[in-house]
């Protein structure tokens, strides 16, 4: 392929992806903040990249966890006021910095926000807040993605196993063939081994029998 075949190639590629400033137009934002210059300054950046925007003060006790990205004004107690578990965000959180006023380093580290705006901030500032927060969202959930498919994972492995040490106890199977019987019957009835497994163990333990006997 030549230079010039690359290029074509390239470009209908780009062509059939949104660009991250396309994608902003999709979400919501809350801005937790009262109105001055600044913010106003802010409200306006989001509105232009056709964002759906809304404002909210005074700070509320729960910070709304209802929209895509929460800028919220900097406070000690503002982990506290998070609707949600650190590591387990419902939101892209961007948290609004004093310009003068001293912050406490540990209150803003518990709060785990996904970038900061420091006052007083630009547009480059703005559009760079938005892009790392909601950047480093979705790298967070990918990642809780993956440990909770990890952790189901390993949970079916648990369960087949003691299903196999309930079959060899029982019907003195050998592993491998107790291993075969679940796998069997599992693609008879459609279903993964797990759920075989998981039926075998509850059958038994309904029956109150303990394999280890």
């Amino acid at each position: 392929m030549n230079e010039m075949s690359r290029k074509a190639s390239a470009s209908r590629e780009m062509g059939g992806r949104k660009t991250m400033v396309q994608e902003l137009a999709d979400l919501s934002a809350v801005v937790v903040a009262p109105v001055d210059d600044q913010i106003g300054m802010l409200l306006r950046e989001l509105q232009r990249f056709r964002m759906r925007v809304r404002q909210v003060w005074p700070m509320p006790e729960s910070v709304p966890a209802d929209a895509d990205v929460v800028y919220c004004e900097y406070s000690p107690d503002l982990a506290r006021r998070l609707p949600w578990i650190p590591g387990d965000a419902r939101s892209a959180l961007v948290v609004i910095l004093p310009a003068t006023e001293a912050i406490h380093a540990d209150a803003l580290c518990h709060a785990t926000p996904n970038a900061i705006l420091p006052r007083p901030f630009t547009q480059n500032a703005v559009l760079s807040s938005l892009v790392l927060a909601r950047s480093q969202y979705g790298y967070e959930r990918r990642l809780r993605s993956k440990i909770e498919k990890l952790d189901d994972n390993l949970r079916s492995m648990r369960t087949v196993e003691r299903a196999k040490a309930i079959l060899m106890a029982t019907r003195q199977m050998p592993e491998t063939e107790a291993y075969g019987f679940i796998r069997r019957q599992a693609m008879d009835r459609r279903v993964s081994a797990s759920a075989v497994a998981a039926a075998i163990v509850d059958s038994f333990e309904l029956l109150g029998y303990d394999h280890q006997q």
